[in-house]
């Protein structure tokens, strides 16, 4: 039986979980389990949901191998752990083709190209973090701009009015912990 996995991180990328699912069901997936969920998040359910629904002789199908896993450790461990369960592992694009783990080139490509992608990823990280640089000494970049503080005058007006901390956080959509520091604040 073939079984799909789809990630999305954000619910921003509702067309990219839909063209990931729609590929996935075309390549023969009986059925897909989809999420959208960061790959650093201490849980993924579905994909929990799909290595347990998954049976010996199987095979688990992702779009691509950073919609499966958070690195290449990550990537090499979720693969040997469905190899040692007699599961294979069939990624749909890898550079335009497609990747079966089930031969020792399979795996031997997915061991570079899974590693070539850190190594891409740390580059792009490293870029990002000189350009912050940059612009915070040129004194263009500031940082995010703090959400719960921009919220502050409603904040206390809400704790005047007696409101309980976690429903002004729930209300606002700000942390409790930030309803806590604006009170004290005050």
């Amino acid at each position: 039986m073939l079984i799909g996995y789809a990630r999305t991180s954000t619910a921003d990328q509702e067309a990219g979980l839909a063209a990931q699912e729609r590929d996935l069901r075309a390549a023969g997936c009986e059925k897909v389990f989809a999420e959208q969920v960061s790959s650093v998040a201490a849980e993924r359910p579905a994909l929990v949901q799909a290595l347990a629904f998954i049976r010996e002789g199987d095979t688990l199908l992702v779009a691509k191998p950073d919609r499966l896993a958070r690195n290449t450790a990550d990537l090499l461990n979720i693969t040997e752990t469905l190899a040692k369960r007699g599961i294979g592992l069939r990624i749909l694009s890898m550079g335009g083709s497609e990747l079966d783990t089930g031969s020792a080139t399979g795996k031997l490509m997915l061991t570079m190209l899974g590693a070539v992608a850190a190594f891409e990823r740390e580059l792009m990280l490293e870029r990002q973090r000189e350009g912050i640089r940059k612009a915070a000494d040129a004194g263009k970049y500031k940082g995010r701009a703090p959400t719960a503080r921009r919220q502050s005058d409603e904040v206390r007006r809400l704790i005047a009015e007696g409101m309980k901390p976690t429903a002004i956080a729930a209300q606002l959509g700000i942390g409790r912990a930030s309803v806590y520091r604006i009170a004290k604040a005050a």
